[in-house]
């Protein structure tokens, strides 16, 4: 699938961007792997830790932002993923025009470049924020998934097709709460803030990330969004699991936060199918023709459908979380 491919990964040395690289690297014989971001000093890193594949490893410091650089840096390329965003919540509230032009402007700059460069097939990572936005991190998310299916009409007659991979915060993935409770351990700290004790979230991996990244580059037709079928779990259940003796601070709801995670909304519903392991979102436009483009296997959900992490069918319990965090990349 990925042989002889020239790969390009837009916020390359985030935590999914160091993941997928490696992976590639394991299971593939790739071309060229291009590795696109602002951090000179990751990058630096990454270049060190991977230096027995300098032969296909290229390094392009630049920000999605920059369409000029976009475009040299797509000379070639034949598949490209898109993870590079500004994804703090809080931050962003504060800061609501970075979030704009990177989440935004920076997906059509990646859209305008990819088709004009002739890329095969562009997955774009998404976030549940993006499903009813309540802070302005998923509402730019929202925008940047209207970019990348509508993409598929844009690029006309070329080559290029467009799909998105939506999945919630990543365990152990740098800024998420796992490093940050781990961390409290660490320092022999007996008291752990939770916004809300009713919050719950689901649990992916970074490899499971990556898994459906893969997935999605090897069955997309172009429009699709799509969702893994994962396990929820409770913050106060996490906060067990990593120190069971620990006792809970109520601090209330951060700006823009919500109780619990949502994938598919029932609006989402009348153009979505269950699959064995994953649901994919269909478009809902002229364009898109179920004939051909339709995965086979799958079935449409209910109307109404909800995919949420309080009212998922899958839970980790207090004993599932310990095991799970053991065998998490804890990325810092």
């Amino acid at each position: 699938m990925l042989d002889n491919k020239s790969i390009l990964i837009t916020g390359g040395t985030g935590s999914f961007g160091q993941t997928f690289v490696r992976r590639v690297l394991r299971d593939y014989n790739p071309k060229r792997v291009i590795v696109f971001s602002r951090d000179e000093y990751k990058q630096y890193n990454m270049k060190a830790e991977l230096s027995q594949h300098s032969d296909v490893m290229r390094f392009f410091i630049g920000d999605v932002r920059d369409k000029d650089r976009l475009y040299r840096a797509m000379h070639g390329v034949d598949v490209v993923v898109h993870a590079a965003a500004l994804k703090h919540v809080p931050l962003m509230e504060y800061n609501p025009v970075e979030a704009i032009r990177t989440n935004i402007n920076g997906a059509e700059n990646v859209i305008n470049a990819c088709i004009d460069r002739g890329v095969e097939t562009v997955v774009a990572l998404s976030t549940d924020k993006a499903a009813s936005p309540v802070n302005l991190y998923g509402a730019t998310k929202l925008v940047s998934d209207k970019l990348f299916v509508s993409a598929n009409a844009y690029a006309g007659g070329r080559k290029t097709t467009f799909s998105v991979v939506r999945y919630g915060n990543v365990a152990g993935s740098r800024g998420s709460v796992i490093p940050f409770f781990l961390s409290l351990r660490n320092k022999g700290v007996t008291s752990y803030p939770v916004t809300d004790e009713r919050m719950t979230r689901f649990w992916i991996s970074l490899q499971e990330g990556v898994d459906m990244v893969l997935r999605a580059i090897r069955d997309s037709k172009g429009g699709e969004v799509y969702v893994g079928k994962i396990p929820s779990f409770t913050i106060p259940d996490l906060v067990r699991a990593v120190d069971e003796k620990a006792s809970i601070d109520h601090v209330g709801i951060r700006p823009g936060e919500k109780l619990h995670e949502v994938m598919i909304t029932p609006e989402d519903s009348f153009s979505t199918y269950e699959y064995d392991n994953h649901y994919v979102i269909y478009p809902q436009f002229d364009w898109w023709n179920s004939a051909t483009h339709l995965t086979q296997g799958g079935s449409l959900v209910e109307q109404g459908f909800c995919y949420s992490s309080d009212t998922n069918l899958q839970w980790l319990s207090v004993g599932d979380l310990k095991e799970l965090l053991n065998t998490i990349d804890i990325v810092y």
